[in-house]
């Protein structure tokens, strides 16, 4: 049980904060450009993958209660540092992604398809960008501590 776990919880990570990142990253080029659909679609796209990032989470307390093949053990357990601060981290990320980039790209999907962006875009790119690069380091905190499980 624990490889279909580990498997499971690796794929959905793969598949689910790949684009999350990828998007987040990205997101600010369509508010540079004042384009319209890729600020929509970033946002559609940023949606979507920060609610499919949950299903991250439920396998991997799946995986967390599962024995190691090896030690024969619980792979993780809730007061380890490792695990509590990730979540705390992931929950952040989704702070930032929900509070932040998605309703700054949401009104500047508005205010450019209502002909008004003219000069209200500058603050939202840099929102954006600035969220996107922090939501991609978070993430990246995430995986040092998944592998490296400090405290354990």
């Amino acid at each position: 049980m624990f490889k279909i776990m580990l498997a499971l919880h690796l794929l959905a990570a793969i598949f689910a904060i790949g684009p999350l990142v990828g998007a987040a990253t990205t997101a600010s080029r369509g508010l540079r450009t004042a384009d319209g659909s890729a600020t929509a679609s970033a946002a559609r796209t940023l949606t979507i993958y920060g609610y499919a990032s949950i299903v991250v989470v439920f396998f991997g307390f799946g995986l967390m209660s599962a024995k190691d093949p090896h030690t024969h053990k619980v792979a993780g357990d809730m007061g380890d540092v490792w695990i509590w601060l990730s979540i705390v981290i992931w929950l952040v990320t989704l702070g930032l992604l929900f509070g932040v980039v998605v309703p700054a790209l949401k009104q500047a999907t508005n205010a450019i398809t209502g002909g008004s962006a003219a000069g209200s875009l500058g603050s939202a790119t840099g929102k954006v960008a600035a969220c996107g690069g922090v939501i991609a380091l978070l993430y990246a905190v995430i995986v040092f501590l998944m592998v490296y499980r400090p405290g354990s």
